[in-house]
């Protein structure tokens, strides 16, 4: 086995997907109806560890009670010491024993841990290689190297076109999308930092793929993309509700189109895309008014990178030689540039910026190539430093990147589709 795979966090990407395969002939013979079949199982319930279980095994095998999590201690300062290991062995933690499972499974344990400021943040990329094939990694920014995650469900092992979001700051959604055998899908699954697993959820109302997608207040909005039916495009969008824990549809947009670039800012959401008639079109959606209109503003005006709000501003990274970061100003209606790295790091296109997130309060950006810089931009001017999370060496990448050149595979050796921060 990779030595990476084997110190990588487990992630169980069966559970819960299981049920939701099953045929229809598997459900009648455990007797349950087809149409209350699994479609999004339930997390585990916070548990409370200094709360007993209601059990009649546990009466009866123990009069006195439970175990304490940790002996000698009382339950409430073993959490407290619990909640402080670092997340990088909260796997570990989950190997001693059922009680010890059960309290890392759910929501009470990492609700803890946000409330006190002890959740740390892991950026997750969604990357496909030369072969096509879809892999994720995490990067743990505390000892900056990627670690390889067991596969992504099968329905995104060789899919394209798919969105990626983020609910909770905990649920990274996979949606959509198109499969060589099942074509545009409807499929959304989630994994949940805090379970460890993936999960099914409700399908979307529309087959698409090439979306646009973004969070906002909570909500999962999709719109436009493709339905593989022809007719250049869709002008429909949908809103998913995890509270209601069902899709909806939402007005139609003002023009079918296929995003390439969407950020949300001032509460709307901004995206710009190609339209049926292969021009570049520009539109902006207000949840409140649920209204879609065009808009030819200075901000989507030279907007095709990719971009990340902080702090209520909007910035986009261009990393075609070196890193810099463009901050959209109201006032002048204007992209100005803000920070540069002064770092050239060739015009490859391994090194150019796949996203941008926002980490711990700084941005990051990430590559290509797998490397990951930040900087601070609340820090006053001139004391701005970019630092790097995650690196590749030099000697390396060259003579990892030479025998593909020679062989004729000069491109990125990944593709990073997605990424995004998880909280835990």
């Amino acid at each position: 086995m990779d030595r990476r795979n084997r110190s990588a966090p487990l992630v169980d990407t069966l559970a819960c997907l299981c049920r939701v395969n099953k045929s229809s002939a598997a459900a009648a013979a455990r007797r349950i109806p087809v149409s209350k079949a699994c479609v999004q199982p339930s997390l585990m319930a916070s548990i409370h560890p200094l709360k007993l279980k209601a059990s009649p095994r546990q009466s009866d095998r123990s009069r006195g009670g439970q175990c304490p999590l940790l002996p000698s201690l009382p339950d409430d300062l073993a959490i407290a010491c619990l909640i402080r290991v670092p997340r990088a062995e909260h796997w570990k933690l989950r190997l001693v024993c059922r009680r010890w499972f059960r309290l890392l499974a759910g929501n009470y344990f990492y609700s803890l841990r946000r409330r006190l400021g002890l959740a740390e943040q892991w950026v997750y990329a969604v990357k496909r290689d030369r072969d096509g094939r879809v892999s994720w990694d995490v990067l743990d920014p505390a000892r900056g190297t990627w670690r390889a995650l067991p596969p992504v469900p099968h329905e995104y092992a060789n899919a394209d076109g798919f969105g990626c979001a983020v609910l909770g700051g905990c649920h990274l959604y996979l949606l959509g999308g198109t499969d060589p055998l099942r074509g545009p899908m409807r499929r959304v699954v989630f994994y949940s930092a805090r379970s460890n697993r993936w999960h099914r959820s409700p399908d979307m109302l529309r087959r698409r793929y090439c979306f646009g997608a973004c969070v906002m207040g909570n909500r999962l909005y999709v719109a436009g993309g493709e339905s593989g039916g022809g007719g250049g495009g869709l002008r429909s969008a949908e809103v998913f509700d995890p509270a209601k824990n069902r899709w909806s549809f939402l007005s139609d947009m003002a023009a079918a189109m296929v995003p390439f670039v969407s950020a949300v800012h001032g509460g709307r959401w901004y995206v710009k895309g190609l339209s049926a008639q292969q021009e570049v079109l520009s539109q902006v959606y207000s949840p409140e008014a649920d209204a879609w209109s065009v808009v030819l503003d200075g901000m989507v005006t030279g907007w095709r990178s990719p971009s990340a709000c902080l702090d209520g501003r909007l910035f986009a990274a261009d990393c075609k030689d070196g890193c810099r970061l463009r901050a959209y100003d109201e006032a002048l209606d204007a992209w100005t540039t803000c920070f540069e790295s002064k770092q050239h790091e060739g015009s490859s296109q391994a090194a150019e910026a796949a996203a941008i997130v926002a980490l711990h309060g700084k941005l990051c950006v990430v590559r290509n190539d797998m490397s990951v810089s930040a900087v601070d931009v609340a820090a006053g001017a001139g004391n701005q430093r970019w630092e790097t999370l995650a690196g590749k060496a030099r000697v390396k990448s060259f003579v990892t990147d030479l025998l593909p050149s020679i062989a004729g595979r000069g491109r990125a050796k990944n593709h990073i589709l997605h990424c995004q921060v998880l909280e835990a």
